[in-house]
């Protein structure tokens, strides 16, 4: 009788330690359902794909939702609306866990110029992130931002400027964030090489410090995963050395913004 006792006793306490674990475990789990604002766009469908691949939920904020579905597939949830008309925002955003931007603007003038979409859409679409509780915003911004001198302000509306601009609205929005600014972007595979992160938006001369658009959605999809990721701004490019296995080391390695 005793024995049996005994035997019921340690079998509760296993299950409430179990609940205990999972509970925890919930508590600390990553983003399970994800927006992706530019998602019909070269870096977009790279974001896209690599969530898919690491077993998210995708949902995409489009314009077209026809030409979308066939860019993206019959896997994709799409909500029409536009981050220039913030009414459109309140549906994309709810219920989400976190939501990816990797919008820009098309051309130097006109409604979808830098102003517009760089900074306005960037705003509208972190506030509502921030109506609907997002858990984190990732942003792929752009390195120079800080250069106001910069030939791309010359030749592209300021669109630099106006990129900062939107980082600088993420970083005063009290949202959980991470601002990905990468160099040059090409059009080749990922995990060709190492990924270099940097801090500090440094002068490049005439060096571009190119990264594939595949690399730059596999950082941005990998700071989902990795809390250390949280509350910084950095620059990425591609060098030569073995493919990344250690992201939380360099997550970790990234001074957090000072606020």
């Amino acid at each position: 009788m005793k024995k049996n006792r005994r035997a019921a006793l340690q079998l509760a306490a296993v299950t409430i330690l179990g609940f205990a674990a999972t509970s925890c475990a919930g508590l600390d789990k990553t983003p399970q359902t994800v927006l992706v604002a530019g998602a019909t766009g070269q870096t977009g469908q790279h974001l896209v794909r690599e969530l898919q691949r690491d077993g998210y939920k995708v949902r995409a904020l489009v314009r077209d939702t026809s030409k979308a579905a066939s860019q993206l597939g019959p896997d994709v949830a799409l909500v029409q609306g536009d981050v220039k008309e913030p009414a459109s925002l309140a549906a994309a955003v709810s219920g989400v866990d976190a939501v990816i931007s990797s919008i820009g603007a098309r051309g130097k003038d006109g409604p979808d110029r830098p102003e517009m979409v760089d900074f306005e859409g960037v705003r509208n679409l972190v506030d509502a992130a921030r109506a609907a509780k997002v858990q984190q915003f990732v942003l792929v911004s752009s390195r120079g931002v800080t250069q106001a001198d910069h030939p791309l302000n010359r030749m592209f509306g300021d669109v630099l400027v106006w990129k900062l601009k939107g980082e600088d609205h993420l970083r005063a929005s009290g949202l959980a964030y991470t601002i990905v600014r990468p160099g040059g972007l090409l059009n080749e595979p990922a995990g060709k090489g190492d990924i270099v992160f940097e801090q500090g938006d440094r002068r490049f001369g005439g060096s571009t410090l190119a990264i594939p658009r595949a690399d730059v959605a596999i950082v941005c999809v990998q700071a989902l995963r990795n809390p250390e990721s949280k509350f910084r701004t950095f620059e990425i490019h591609r060098a030569e050395g073995p493919p990344v296995t250690d992201w939380r080391a360099k997550f970790a390695s990234l001074k957090p913004d000072q606020k």
